[in-house]
């Protein structure tokens, strides 16, 4: 093997030894060329914690593209409950928290469905529900290394616009040593986790791994097991959306609501907006999560490498939501003393009026999600003559999560224990939003809400999201090694994958959550049922209120066994074989409407030359290359046809038996081909410094539950009113189509046009770096909501109906304002026919105005070693980044985007680790911080906010008691940094979640 010739980077990798788990081509005669050359290029070598830092400068050095990089010590070692919390260090990226952890993550300003991510270099799916990668399925003791591809390459998989997030587990024939065991064990305890009553305080993480070689080192196994059960607490307070209207302040000509892209005649141009209501809750339970990872790897022969390896993750959470959901119901409710700013009212008394429905409602949520990833791979690298190397992969990676949220509402009565319970009408709800701090409450039922005397269950639902997706791949590679001065090898390959997504809804309801239902009658509550509840701390001012053991709660209103959620029609009008002596409850269709299908089959493949050259003295490398891919994605649907049989209506039914033969069941497909080219060239300008360029085309597919097709028409219809004097009927408002298509299967991906330049100077005196880099991201579409109003729903083949049949009302003359049937002479109900007008219809598209982004990043890592001997340990790592864009979105309330400011994007992200070791003693605080962005949260319904910037503090320290033996303390976000959301000013409260502060203490032992 003689003809082969190591540039310098990689002379330098193989002089640190960074090269061990790479082919045998670049192991044996390599290896001796690169001694001699081994005073020509400085690797950084140190011990203890910082040699993670140097480890991952060193493989960041010596990248063929723009990178950052982990190192196994630094996944291994530092406070990380998952991959995501080690990842938010790097320069430019940030995380999402979901219930206080790290979850999804944020690159260069673009939100998870942008970021592509590979274990093993294979695509992963994910149990999102999109393709954004919930990264605490990953526990970060089992993952050695990782990288965050900035810039791409032509042999990477094609994904991501924001960047590709790149894990990597153990490789047991690279392992340095015969034999290692390594064994960690934690505790834990969460000090907020005494406000929840019944909540977990205590929890615990341990790991277990070990690497062996065998048979002369032929053979190599790894296996590894890590588990985290940790208490999952929070107290908060929820601001609901504000899309509600009533006009409360009463000015002669307020025009403030005016909206100039809709007819006049259909606004309330003199209203106020108004929201929803607000929750008070106290959250608790625990999540439990298993990872298994095992590899063998055999090498038969000098030239041929066989590794077959399997991760495993399982993530099951089971919590529960306990305290109270204010509904005010705007407008029909009486407002007192409104506090409007912006024309949104943040405040004010509001009092049920006749006819409304503005409640307290306590709830008794129980939320259960149970996730789970398998990945499977078998891998060959076969070094078929001196050149020619050839790398064969199969994979297979799936998903499965199973989210069951569980609903228990209550109300107050007048008297409970009465034969027939009537709600207490008489409520009053007196509040003011304090933008991002706590609101000021008051409710006149506040000691009703603990009396088991007042209280009654009304309502029972459970609405779960059940999804999995699976993906097969297959994969090869060649690559031809090349004698001249310009180009060291060309790479080519092909790759074939096929997924199939399903989303699956199901649905149970029973009672009702704004009165006593007499068919579904209320649950009296039992002494055994209920606790009494109190707050603390920062938010003990809310009232008590009674929680509620659902278990004993639903066996004793359900004692032939509690209902099961169902896929069904429900009281969908289309049914066609109703049962008459069955109450149907309210129409359901969605649970069938909204489950299906998504196919996505892609064929790629893609030819790069790897550059090696000196141009005037300096030496140059790098590479450039094209990907052609080839997409075809597809969705099932159930079109609505009207039952017209011509039009291909079927018979479908549901899992109870019912039937609808108003649809018919397609299956929509869209084929496209994209050329990806890119190109990488990296200068070493200096012995110790280097500039980078990197510019290429890059793409990213649609969220694929976005490419769900699920259209849905319905028709508004007003109020008809019989004057129960004069017996003139009056048509308030109009009979309207709407309709909204939140997805697509035409949805094309993301595309962008990237550079990127950067500068890194190694230091030489003292162990460290520091880089400069620049980007700019111009952003050529992406998938936004387009509304049209009004929209012809006939002439573009929707089945509306001209006319409708409305049924009059009149007052009951109660004096309370409710309305009942009127009965014509044969005693059924009195209908006017009013024709139906077009309303507004709302689908998402590929928005193909873009805009750019752009930004810089800094970052600085340094090992004071020219310290005097008791300081020489002590170090820091810091990185900033500043990023802007053009880039907004269409902001829409109705469909809960609540900011035109695009998701993800923090101006300024900052992380910043202070270090210090000394004679087996280490300890590190570190600081990570972003700007105030836009993400998802979900309240009543899934919504896109603003978040106030986040300020996150860790620290750990730890001692080497012997060469085997450790003790470890940490303490994750001690400064209890609460989460916060506003619906685009901070006036409009979102969301105040406190999650506590984490504290560990533990072991680590190794051999």
């Amino acid at each position: 093997m003689n003809k082969f010739k190591p540039n310098h980077i990689t002379r330098a990798l193989l002089a640190s030894g960074m090269l061990l788990g790479s082919p045998a081509l670049f192991a044996q005669d390599a290896s001796n060329d690169a001694s001699s050359e081994e005073e020509a290029v400085e690797v950084i070598e140190v011990k203890g914690f910082s040699t993670s830092l140097i480890k991952s400068l060193n493989q960041k050095r010596f990248s063929d593209t723009v990178t950052e990089q982990l190192s196994a010590d630094d996944l291994g070692g530092l406070p990380d409950v998952s991959i995501a919390d080690a990842l938010t260090r790097l320069p430019g990226i940030s995380a999402v928290r979901t219930g206080g952890q790290a979850a999804e993550i944020n690159i260069r300003g673009l939100a998870g469905d942008f970021v592509f991510s590979t274990l093993n270099g294979r695509e992963q799916v994910s149990t999102s529900g999109s393709r954004s990668i919930e990264f605490d399925q990953y526990p970060s003791e089992l993952i050695t290394s990782g990288a965050v591809y900035k810039s791409p390459k032509a042999s990477l998989i094609e994904g991501g616009v924001a960047g590709t997030v790149e894990l990597k587990t153990a490789s047991p024939l690279a392992n340095t040593q015969q034999h290692t065991f390594n064994m960690n064990v934690r505790g834990m305890y969460n000090d907020r986790a005494k406000e929840v009553s019944d909540a977990d305080e205590f929890g615990h993480r341990l790991s277990f791994s070990y690497q062996g070689k065998f048979a002369d080192d032929t053979l190599g196994v790894a296996l590894g097991y890590a588990r985290l059960f940790q208490p999952s607490v929070s107290t908060q307070f929820i601001g609901l959306a504000s899309n509600r209207e009533k006009d409360v302040d009463g000015l002669a000509g307020d025009t403030e609501n005016f909206n100039p892209n809709l007819p006049e005649n259909e606004q309330c141009v003199e209203c106020e907006i108004i929201g929803e209501g607000f929750e008070m809750q106290h959250k608790g339970g625990a999540e439990t999560r298993d990872g298994y990872v095992a590899s063998i790897e055999w090498a038969p022969v000098d030239n041929f490498t066989l590794k077959a390896d399997a991760f495993y993750s399982k993530f099951d959470s089971e919590a529960f939501a306990r305290g109270f959901r204010v509904k005010l119901e705007a407008p029909n409710v009486a407002v007192g003393n409104p506090t409007i700013v912006d024309n949104t009212v943040i405040g004010g008394t509001f009092n049920r009026s006749g006819g409304g429905f503005t409640r307290v409602e306590l709830v008794n949520d129980d939320n259960q999600d149970f996730d789970e990833i398998k990945n499977f791979g078998l891998n060959g690298n076969w070094e078929i003559t001196d050149n020619w190397t050839a790398n064969f992969d199969i994979s297979s990676s799936s998903a499965e999560s199973d989210f069951r949220n569980g609903l228990l509402w209550s109300l107050v009565a007048e008297d409970a224990n009465a034969e027939s319970p009537q709600l207490d009408e008489n409520i009053s709800i007196s509040y003011l939003l304090n933008g991002l701090d706590l609101p000021d409450l008051g409710f006149n039922q506040a000691d009703a809400f603990s009396d088991i005397n007042r209280v009654l269950v009304s309502k029972y639902g459970i609405y779960p999201f059940q999804n999995s997706d699976k993906l097969d791949a297959y994969r090869l590679d060649f690559k031809y090694q090349l004698e001249n001065d310009y180009v060291s090898s060309i790479e080519f390959g092909a790759r074939y994958s096929d997924r199939t997504y399903t989303n699956d809804r199901s649905v149970y309801e029973y009672g009702s959550d704004s009165n006593f239902s007499s068919t579904q009658p209320p649950l009296r509550l039992t002494q055994d049922m209920v606790e009494v509840v109190n707050w603390e701390g920062d938010f003990s001012y809310f009232p008590s209120y009674l929680s509620i053991d659902l278990d004993k709660a639903l066996n004793a209103w359900f004692p032939g066994g509690i209902p099961q959620p169902r896929q069904t029609w429900g009281g969908f009008d289309g049914v066609i074989n109703a049962p008459d002596d069955v109450l149907l409850g309210g129409d359901t269709s969605w649970s069938v409407l909204q489950s299906g299908e998504v196919y996505e089959e892609v064929t790629s493949a893609y030819v790069m030359a790897n550059l090696d050259m000196e141009l005037g003295g300096m030496p140059v490398t790098g590479n450039v290359g094209i990907r052609m891919v080839d997409s075809k994605q597809a969705s099932t649907f159930l079109q609505d046809v009207d039952g017209d049989i011509d039009a291909g209506a079927q018979i479908i039914r549901d899992e109870v038996g019912l039937a609808s033969d108003q649809f018919r069941s397609v299956i929509l497909e869209d084929t496209y081909t994209d050329y990806l080219p890119s190109l990488n060239l990296n200068f070493q300008v200096a012995d110790n410094s280097y500039v980078r360029f990197a510019a290429a085309k890059v793409m990213g597919r649609a969220p694929i539950n976005e490419m769900f097709a699920n259209t849905g028409v319905r028709v508004s219809l007003p109020l008809a009113e019989r004057d129960i004097d004069t017996g003139e009927i009056t048509v308030t408002g109009q009979a309207t189509a709407s309709g909204q298509s939140d997805n697509s299967p035409y949805l094309r991906p993301f595309y962008a046009n990237q550079y990127d330049l950067s500068f890194e100077h190694y230091f030489t005196e003292t162990d460290g770096a520091i880089a400069l880099a620049l980007f700019y991201k111009d952003i050529r579409s992406f998938v936004d909501r387009s509304t049209t109003d009004p929209y012809d729903f006939r002439a573009n083949g929707f089945n509306v109906p001209e006319t409708v049949d409305l049924i009059v009302q009149e007052d009951d003359g109660s004096g309370t304002g409710t309305l009942i049937p009127v009965l014509d002479a044969n005693g059924l109900p009195l209908t006017t026919t009013v024709p139906v007008v077009d309303g507004s219809y709302t689908t998402a598209v590929n928005n193909g105005e873009g805009g750019y982004i752009r930004g810089v990043e800094f970052s600085y890592t340094q090992i004071f070693s020219f310290l005097p001997d008791l300081w020489s340990g002590l170090g820091a790592n810091v990185s900033y980044s500043y990023t802007e864009t053009e880039i907004t979105r269409i902001s829409d309330p109705n469909q809960g985007i609540y900011s035109s400011d695009l998701p993800g994007l923090s101006p300024v992200v900052f992380s910043g680790t202070l270090f210090w070791e000394h004679e087996g003693f280490e300890t590190r605080i570190n600081a990570r911080y972003r700007d105030p962005f836009v993400s998802q949260q979900v309240a009543v319904n899934a919504q896109v906010v603003n978040f106030d910037s986040e300020m996150v503090v860790d620290f750990q320290a730890s001692y080497e008691i012997n060469e085997n033996l450790g003790i470890l303390f940490q303490a994750n976000n001690i400064t209890d940094e609460p989460t916060k959301s506003y619906f685009g000013e901070e006036s409009r409260t979102g969301t105040i979640q406190y999650f506590g502060t984490q504290f560990f203490l533990g072991v680590t032992y190794s051999l």
